[in-house]
């Protein structure tokens, strides 16, 4: 994962861009500028990783647009030390934003391939993740609760699974909505008993599949 000065002139006006687009969380800009987009995305896409937009990986994935891994990373609030899940590992780079940032990560991926290549990028930039291979939508019940939850990936509705692994003052961002197009959720648990769901702006992802998601394609 060469990192040249080319490479690091193209995150700092990508960071410019975001934060003409609204992004104001330093500690968000500050990771985006620091981690090696390039490193995450297959070789004949590499010289659009700057570029703000998602692009393809295995599986008929993508990795996000910049601009979307920020916008979720900043709703999370995520301070040093506190846990987060993210479901939909991918290529492993909302995983490493969140690691820089400080987090204790805490990543499931359903496909293989991409969750055995995510642990070899996540070692190579020296990131500690948790990674799990298996179905994101049952969350990872084990080290809950989590003080911040990721979706990472187009949901029918919200989980319950997932909301009740969320720690009391906790913070959840999922899309939410069809196959075609979705807006994004921030929801918040109050209590042991109470949430609350707040109804953003529209997004694109890919489906979320599994047992309290989208049913397979395949």
């Amino acid at each position: 994962m060469l990192d040249t000065f080319i490479h690091k002139g193209k995150r700092k006006r990508l960071v410019e861009l975001l934060e003409k687009k609204g992004i104001s969380d330093e500690a968000v800009l500050e990771a985006i500028g620091a981690i090696p987009r390039h490193g995450f995305v297959e070789g004949a896409f590499s010289a659009e990783a700057y570029e703000d937009k998602a692009l393809p990986i295995h599986a008929g994935q993508t990795i996000s647009q910049p601009f979307t891994v920020a916008f979720q990373t900043q709703l999370l609030q995520i301070k040093k030390g506190q846990k987060v899940l993210e479901i939909g590992t991918g290529s492993a780079y909302q995983a490493a934003i969140l690691a820089k940032m400080g987090a204790k990560v805490y990543s499931i991926e359903r496909e293989a391939r991409l969750h055995r290549e995510a642990a070899v990028r996540l070692e190579d930039l020296g990131l500690e993740v948790m990674l799990k291979y298996g179905d994101g939508t049952q969350g990872w019940l084990e080290n809950a609760p989590y003080q911040g939850i990721i979706v990472t990936a187009a949901s029918p509705s919200v989980p319950d699974s997932l909301m009740k692994q969320m720690a009391i003052g906790g913070r959840m961002v999922i899309p939410v909505g069809s196959l075609e197009k979705q807006r994004m959720y921030l929801v918040k648990r109050v209590n042991r008993a109470e949430w609350t769901k707040e109804i953003l702006q529209s997004f694109k992802f890919v489906p979320l599949i599994g047992r309290f998601g989208f049913p397979d394609q395949d």
